[in-house]
């Protein structure tokens, strides 16, 4: 009897570990079920997920893309390799500017404007003024990007602050009485086209303050004079402008990189930059309102110089020409 019980107790334990052994063959095959169907939700996901990144990440780079070039549209006024005799452009002028030259009514633009030429200026004139400016410039200059010299006033840049360039010996000795008889008249070359270009009488403008040698390079910024690339209006800054001109005495891309002069046109939402790239003997000019807001690019490498010439329309604002004088 015992032994019947004993054998009862061994086919129950058998069956038990029969029905244990299927019980667990069946969960480990549910688990991998289980396992396989998160595998593939999660393939599926990742896939999904990937898929919608990339969506996203090629709808930013075509977005940034036509920011880039809505915001960054650029034409190009004039090129360093082109040989201009005239470019130029005319347009309306700004509110503010058309009532405040309109006190001077033989010196009012029939249109305000910008033009470009190569043929004012002869290469020979330029030399010399270029020597002149990089001369003096190097006994000084700014501790920062940007020098100036001053040759009506006598302002000079000197580390972070002006100096009086007619109270040192060296600048002084440097000046002859043929390279000012040149700087003279290289200005009148320059106001004749202004005037003609605008239809005025050269008669009705005036040199004025500041006219001055310029020397920008990479170097950085000391003080606010050091920060010349930032976007600008000339008579905002300059109350007694009314036309500005520029004399390039070296040229983009071949004595320094970076420089360029860019005028910045259009409204906030769509501007368009027209850039100039300045050429040794070339001039710029253009009328100094809020029509013709500019900026120039920092330079990268090299020294870029350059003659600011200013002009008034106001007689109380002129300032003499240089005087020729034997500083020797």
């Amino acid at each position: 009897m015992l032994r019947r019980n004993v054998n009862n107790k061994e086919r129950i334990n058998g069956n038990a570990d029969i029905k244990t052994s299927n019980n667990i063959t069946k969960a480990q095959s549910n688990l991998r079920n289980i396992n396989a169907e998160l595998q593939n939700a999660t393939k599926y996901s990742t896939h999904r997920l990937w898929t919608r990144a990339v969506i996203a990440t090629s709808l930013m780079v075509v977005v940034y893309f036509y920011s880039q070039q809505r915001h960054s549209k650029e034409t190009k006024f004039a090129l360093a390799k082109e040989k201009l005799p005239l470019r130029i452009e005319k347009f309306e002028c700004s509110n503010g500017y058309k009532a405040e030259i309109s006190r001077y009514p033989n010196c009012v633009p029939k249109k305000c404007g910008r033009f470009v030429s190569d043929q004012l200026v002869e290469h020979d004139e330029v030399e010399v003024l270029l020597d002149l400016a990089s001369k003096i410039l190097s006994m000084a200059g700014s501790s920062g990007g940007a020098s100036v010299l001053n040759l009506h006033t006598g302002a000079l840049s000197y580390k972070e602050q002006f100096v009086n360039a007619y109270r040192v010996p060296k600048v002084v000795a440097e000046l002859k009485q043929y390279q000012l008889g040149i700087y003279n008249s290289v200005k009148n070359k320059i106001k004749e086209a202004i005037a003609e270009q605008f239809e005025i009488p050269a008669s009705s403008l005036y040199l004025t303050d500041p006219t001055f040698f310029s020397r920008l390079t990479n170097a950085t910024a000391k003080t606010m004079n050091d920060e010349y690339w930032h976007e600008h209006v000339d008579k905002d800054t300059y109350e007694s402008f009314h036309y500005t001109s520029l004399l390039y005495l070296n040229t983009y891309q071949k004595d320094y990189r970076g420089g360029r002069f860019i005028f910045i046109d259009g409204n906030d939402d769509n501007p368009t930059k027209s850039a100039i790239e300045p050429k040794k003997a070339r001039v710029s000019a253009f009328t100094s309102g809020a029509e013709n807001l500019h900026h120039v690019e920092q330079v990268i490498e090299g020294e870029r110089y350059a003659i600011t010439i200013s002009f008034t329309c106001d007689p109380d604002q002129a300032i003499p020409d240089l005087q020729i004088k034997n500083y020797n």
